[in-house]
C-alpha cells in the first residue's frame, strides 16, 4: 500500500480522500492555488504546497508543477479527484513515464473513453446502442452543418474531451448552430484544455442512469447498481439518488451488465461511470464513461457499503477487488444534493465571497461533504460547487423527507446558495413521484422565484446560531505546512460586539 499520495484537487473532494487516505493509514500531500491558501483540502492534509496563481491553466492544471510537487513531496501516487486533471489522458501518461501511480485508469484506456469519438466507435463495434451522432471531429462549420441535417434537428453538441456538462449546448435549427458551436468550443478549451466538439442527436424528455463500476488490474470487473441523474440545470446533474425509480429488476440487471461490457471492451481498470440515456419506452443508449469518481458517489456507497474511495486507492496499489457480482446488494434508499454557491435569484450566477457561518445538518441518515467552514472564502475562479448534503433511508419516501428536513437545517451565511431552490424541488409533487427527466427543471422551475428572506433575519440566524456551535464548524486539525497560520474562532467570524449600536 502506498504511503503518501498527492491530491491534485481542491474544494470538498479533496477533503473527501484526504479522510479517506487518514482511514487507510496513508499521509497525504495537497496543492493550492495563491487563492486557496487557506482553503480547508489545505488544513486538513499532512503537507501542502502552492503550485500556482489563481487561474487554474496555471496551477490546477499544470500538469508539470503538479509532476514536480509529487517528486518533491516523495508520493507514489497521485489522485486526480473529478474535474481539473481526472480525465487527462497526457497526464496520466505523464505519471507513468515518472513512475507516478495515477490513480484512475491507465492512459491508454483513458485516452480512448475520453475522446467521446473513438469510445462512441468502439461501442457500436461492441453491438452497444448508442446515439445517433457524428463519428468524426470535423473542422469545417460546413462538415458540422451538413452532420447536424442528416442527423436531424435538434442537435446536441458535445465537448470531445471531459464531462460535466462543459461545452455542452442544444440546437434546434440551423441559425443556432454556428453561434452555439463557437460558445461550446470556449467553454471546453477553457474546462479541458482541449476544444474539440462533435453532434449528437438530442433525444428529448430522456432519463440520465449511469452505473457504477469497479475494475482492477487483474480482470476483475463489477458495477454497483445505478444512480437516477435526470435533475440537471445546464447539463449539470444537480441532484442523484439511487435507485432510479425507473428501473425494474430485469432492466437494471440488463444496463448493469451492460455497463460491465463497456468496462471490458475499453480495457478499462480503477473506478469508472458508464452514463445511458434511458427513453420514454425504456430504450436505453451509450452516452459516455465518465472516467473518474463522480460527485455524486455517495449515493452508491450508502446504499451498498462500498468505499469507492478506499477500492480506487486499493486498485491502484495492485490489490483485486475483494467481492464479487453476486454478493454486490442495495440496500435502502439514497438522494444528494449538490450545494453550489450560486444566486437563484439572479439566473443561478455564481457567488464568491465568504462564508460567515456555516450550520451542517446532522442526525441519522445525513452525511455531509463538505470543502468550506465558517470564515472561508469562496473564491471567483473556480466551479461554485461547496459541499454536498446526502441522505440515507429505507425508502424512498422518507429518504425525501429526510432531504427536506436536512436542507432545512442547513444554514450557510454571508453568500447566495442554492438550497432553497433544492428544497422546492425535493418537495415537487412529481419529484416526489419519481417521474423525473432532463427536461424537469425547465419544465416545472424555469421561473422559480422562492421565499427571499430578509436581510434583518440573516442578522438574527447569525447571531443565533454563532454562539450555539460555532467551535464544531471549523477545522480542528492543520497540516504542517500552515501551523504558522493558526486560526482563532473569533476571528473568523470578522468584526462583531454584543449589544449597542
Amino acid at each position: 500500500m502506498f504511503k503518501k499520495i498527492l491530491i491534485a484537487n481542491r474544494g470538498e473532494i479533496t477533503v473527501r480522500i484526504i479522510k479517506a487516505c487518514q482511514e487507510m493509514g496513508i499521509s497525504t500531500a495537497a496543492v493550492y492555488s495563491e487563492a486557496d491558501r487557506n482553503s480547508l483540502h489545505v488544513q486538513m492534509a499532512d503537507e501542502a504546497v502552492c503550485i500556482g496563481p489563481a487561474p487554474a491553466i496555471e496551477s490546477y492544471l499544470n500538469q508539470e508543477r503538479v509532476i514536480q510537487v509529487a517528486h518533491q513531496m516523495k508520493a507514489e501516487a497521485i489522485h486526480p479527484g473529478y474535474g481539473f486533471l481526472a480525465e487527462n489522458a497526457d497526464f496520466a501518461r505523464k505519471c507513468e513515464q515518472e513512475n507516478i501511480i495515477f490513480i484512475g485508469p491507465n492512459s491508454k484506456a483513458l485516452r480512448l473513453v475520453g475522446d467521446k469519438i473513438r469510445s462512441r466507435q468502439t461501442m457500436e463495434k461492441a453491438g452497444i446502442p448508442i446515439i445517433p451522432g457524428m463519428k468524426s471531429l470535423p473542422s469545417a462549420i460546413s462538415e458540422f452543418k451538413r452532420a447536424a441535417q442528416r442527423i436531424g434537428y435538434p442537435v446536441m453538441i458535445k465537448a470531445s474531451a471531459g464531462g460535466g456538462g462543459k461545452g455542452m449546448r442544444i440546437v434546434y435549427e440551423e441559425k443556432e448552430l454556428k453561434s452555439s458551436l463557437e460558445a461550446g468550443m470556449r467553454e471546453a478549451k477553457s474546462a479541458f484544455g482541449d476544444e474539440s466538439v462533435y453532434l449528437e442527436k438530442y433525444i428529448e424528455e430522456p432519463r440520465h442512469v449511469e452505473f457504477q463500476a469497479l475494475a482492477d488490474n487483474h480482470g476483475n470487473v463489477v458495477h454497483l447498481f445505478e444512480r437516477e441523474c435526470s435533475i440537471q440545470r445546464r447539463h449539470q446533474k444537480i441532484v442523484e439518488e439511487t435507485p432510479s425509480p425507473a428501473l425494474t429488476p430485469a432492466l437494471r440487471a440488463k444496463m448493469g451488465e451492460t455497463a460491465k461490457k463497456v468496462i471490458e471492451v475499453s480495457g478499462y481498470n480503477n473506478a469508472g461511470t458508464v452514463e445511458f440515456l434511458l427513453d420514454k419506452n425504456k430504450n436505453f443508449y451509450f452516452l459516455e464513461v465518465n472516467a473518474r469518481l463522480q460527485v455524486e458517489h455517495p449515493v452508491t456507497e450508502l446504499t451498498t457499503g462500498v468505499d469507492l474511495v478506499h477500492q480506487q486507492v486499493s486498485i491502484a496499489a495492485g490489490e483485486n477487488l475483494s467481492f464479487s457480482q453476486d454478493v454486490l446488494r442495495q440496500k435502502g434508499h439514497s438522494i444528494e444534493c449538490r450545494i453550489y454557491a450560486e444566486d437563484p435569484f439572479n439566473n443561478f450566477l455564481p457567488c464568491s465571497g465568504k462564508v460567515l457561518f456555516l450550520k451542517e445538518p446532522a442526525g441519522p441518515g445525513v452525511r455531509h461533504d463538505s470543502g468550506i467552514y465558517s470564515g472561508c472564502e469562496v473564491p471567483i475562479y473556480y466551479d461554485p460547487i461547496l459541499a454536498k448534503l446526502i441522505v440515507w433511508a429505507e425508502n424512498r419516501k422518507l429518504a425525501c423527507q429526510r432531504m427536506i428536513n436536512a436542507l432545512n437545517d442547513y444554514v450557510i451565511l454571508g453568500m447566495k446558495t442554492t438550497i432553497d431552490f433544492l428544497q422546492d424541488v425535493i418537495r415537487h409533487p412529481q419529484f416526489k413521484a419519481g417521474k423525473t427527466t432532463t427536461g424537469f427543471i425547465t419544465r416545472y422551475f424555469d421561473k422559480w422565484e422562492g421565499k427571499k428572506k430578509s436581510e434583518k433575519n440573516l442578522e438574527i440566524a447569525l447571531i443565533a446560531s454563532a454562539f450555539e456551535s460555532l467551535s464544531g464548524h471549523l477545522p480542528r486539525k492543520k497540516g504542517k505546512a500552515l501551523l504558522e497560520e493558526m486560526f482563532s474562532p473569533w476571528k473568523s467570524l470578522g468584526k462583531w460586539r454584543i449589544g449597542g449600536k
